[in-house]
């Protein structure tokens, strides 16, 4: 009987971590929760800044969580976070302040200022990624803009799963599904965009070497192993990118089929070989990311579930506290398609009164005003799943063949309410799960570096035997057709 391997996957998102075991028994693999918390932003007065040390705190933790219960059959960790933030380091290795959340204000208007010195088609050539305020690019051009002395001083910019393994290992270098969502990676090349750097103002040499996805970057420090406790584990670099590992996982069959990550932000997209950059994407403003395995993710952004957790979180704030299952029993019972919201709003990006917004935007727009919560999460889930509509529609274009099936993956496939829908706005079938597929991709980059599995094939095969999957089919397309119809004259 061949030995269980077991693996830890470090998953952090941009509302909570966790650390994951994955045990592999050469067939199947199961996932088990060892550690959670919560990954909540600070608001100082310069900005609003992510807790890095607490972060590294909690990965420590974590990792001492995996350490404990898997013993000797554990082989590797690794890590994975959201996109586009960053920390700087000085000449001597060490964090040059707080690192940014993605929602700070700093980059208001940053992308038109920066385009007034480099065209919107020049940078698209170059990085073949969407154009969003938060990119890292818009972050270390405002940085530029302002004389930061961060920036001025800076010797090494390492994203935020880049930063956690240099603290675990030493290692200083930008993984590439990680550094493909700056919008200063060539996508082509897949070397820094450092002609375009320049351009904007941005030091090139704060850039460090590119990590390929599925690295080993060696064994955890010392300093950590006492702390922890237990041997020096591997750390192997998956796809840092959280997008990248879960893209991974989706237990896909052929290649006709559109994914979905679910969860605060909806990133939707197919998997290329290479870049897809010309007029037609640059006009539909989608993203060329890095994947794993020598795979591009042509993909689009969109504000997800963010804008239901914000809802809960001001209705919290006013003394009715509600779970997620209450908010969408709510929106169950409310009348449809009341309203339409476009979710890529820019209101809706930053922390809020994101009821009242929603109200506003219908105001705004001339249409009914939600009354009651379950209009409001209603409208939104709606809203969510024509827009998925939109991107597929755009995508069998840009492909230029039928897609038949979309694959949701993540937290938000918990939501059965919006996956039904999904279906019924695609005019597809929807196949849902796995939940965990970020932390199911982690730990399948890292069979793949210990040499485990063969291929990304072979490993979602092992996802097909080993996670249950649901099926949303479509019905009642008349009246999303024309609830289509408005919300394409509004976006």
């Amino acid at each position: 009987m061949a030995r269980t391997k077991k693996y830890a996957a470090l998953d952090l998102g941009a509302e909570s971590g966790r650390t994951v075991i994955g045990s592999f028994n050469g067939n199947k693999l199961s996932l088990d929760v060892a550690h959670r918390f919560a990954n909540d932003p600070v608001k100082l007065p310069n900005g609003l800044h992510w807790n890095a040390l607490r972060q590294f705190s909690e990965i420590k933790a974590g990792i001492g969580h995996a350490v404990s219960q898997a013993g000797s059959d554990l082989v590797s960790l690794g890590i994975d976070t959201w996109g586009v933030d960053f920390g700087l380091l000085d000449k001597q290795g060490a964090l040059l302040g707080n690192p940014y959340h993605y929602r700070d204000s700093r980059t208001d208007g940053m992308v038109e200022k920066a385009c007034r010195k480099v065209s919107r088609k020049q940078i698209f050539n170059a990085t073949g990624i969407q154009f969003m305020q938060l990119n890292t690019v818009f972050q270390l051009f405002a940085m530029a803009a302002t004389r930061s002395p961060q920036l001025e001083v800076a010797k090494r910019l390492l994203f935020m799963p880049d930063l956690f393994n240099y603290w675990l290992t030493g290692v200083e270098g930008n993984e590439y599904t990680i550094a493909s969502t700056s919008q200063l990676l060539n996508a082509k090349t897949k070397s820094w965009a450092k002609s375009l750097a320049r351009k904007l103002g941005i030091p090139p040499q704060i850039f460090g070497p590119i990590i390929p996805p599925g690295a080993v970057l060696g064994r955890m420090l010392k300093p950590v192993t006492d702390e922890v406790g237990g041997p020096k584990v591997k750390v192997v670099a998956p796809g840092t990118h959280d997008t990248a590992s879960a893209v991974a996982a989706v237990p896909a069959e052929t290649d006709s089929y559109v994914y979905l990550s679910s969860g605060t932000w909806s990133l939707i997209g197919v998997e290329t070989p290479k870049p897809v950059i010309h007029a037609a994407s640059l006009e539909y403003n989608m993203t060329n990311e890095g994947g794993v395995c020598d795979t591009i993710r042509l993909l689009k952004n969109i504000t997800g579930l963010w804008l239901v957790q914000e809802c809960r979180r001001a209705w919290a704030a006013k003394g009715e506290t509600l779970s997620y299952a209450d908010i969408t029993r709510m929106a169950q019972k409310a009348k449809p398609f009341y309203a339409v919201i476009s979710p890529d709003e820019p209101s809706f990006l930053k922390p809020g009164d994101m009821p009242s917004k929603i109200v506003a935007y219908c105001r705004k727009t001339r249409q009914k005003v939600p009354t009651t919560k379950g209009q409001i999460v209603r409208l939104a889930l709606e809203s969510l799943a024509l827009k998925y509509r939109w991107v597929f529609e755009k995508l069998e274009e840009l492909v230029d063949h039928r897609l038949d099936v979309l694959h949701i993956v993540g937290g938000g496939t918990q939501n059965k309410l919006l996956n039904q829908m999904a279906a019924d706005s695609v005019r597809r079938p929807v196949v849902t799960g796995p939940i965990e597929a970020t932390a199911a991709g982690n730990v399948l980059m890292q069979m793949l570096a210990m040499k485990d599995i063969k291929s990304l094939a072979e490993g979602r095969a092992v996802i097909r035997r080993s996670f249950q999957t649901d099926v949303y089919e479509p019905h009642h397309a008349d009246p999303w057709d024309e609830a289509y119809e408005t919300f394409c004259a509004l976006s």
